[in-house]
């Protein structure tokens, strides 16, 4: 059940840094969505992929939680730096810009550490009981 919530709470985790982020950078910078397609199924797009970044960020966690419980901040390091690199990889290529990647190293700044720590301390209890056995 703590791995359910775990994902649940890293998936609005996650949502919400993304708000945060391209929120900021759209009334700063006046960053725009795509003009591909209807906001409705760009957000859906978003959607879809926290809900999988969710289930791997938590699912990846839990059965080396031993090793993570105590560093969890390096675990949310690991993840920041491969989504800086794939942003980084987009911004090179068309129809994504400097400011995409910008704002997405930034929500990926806010969401991972805050993921990473939500889910140390609920999956903690569990390595707890099992080392107390």
């Amino acid at each position: 059940m703590k791995i359910f919530l775990s994902i649940v709470l890293t998936f609005v985790i996650m949502n919400v840094g993304t708000f945060v982020a391209y929120g900021g950078a759209s009334a700063i910078f006046g960053l725009q969505p795509p003009n591909e397609g209807s906001p409705a199924q760009f957000m859906l797009s978003v959607l879809v992929v926290k809900v999988g970044m969710a289930l791997a960020f938590v699912l990846l966690f839990a059965p080396a939680r031993a090793f993570w419980i105590g560093s969890w901040f390096r675990y949310a390091f690991v993840w920041w730096l491969m989504f800086a690199i794939v942003e980084i990889g987009q911004a090179i290529a068309p129809n994504y810009s400097i400011m995409d990647a910008g704002a997405g190293i930034v929500a990926e700044a806010i969401y991972f550490p805050a993921s990473a720590f939500v889910t140390a301390r609920l999956l903690r209890e569990q390595v707890d009981q099992r080392s107390s056995a």
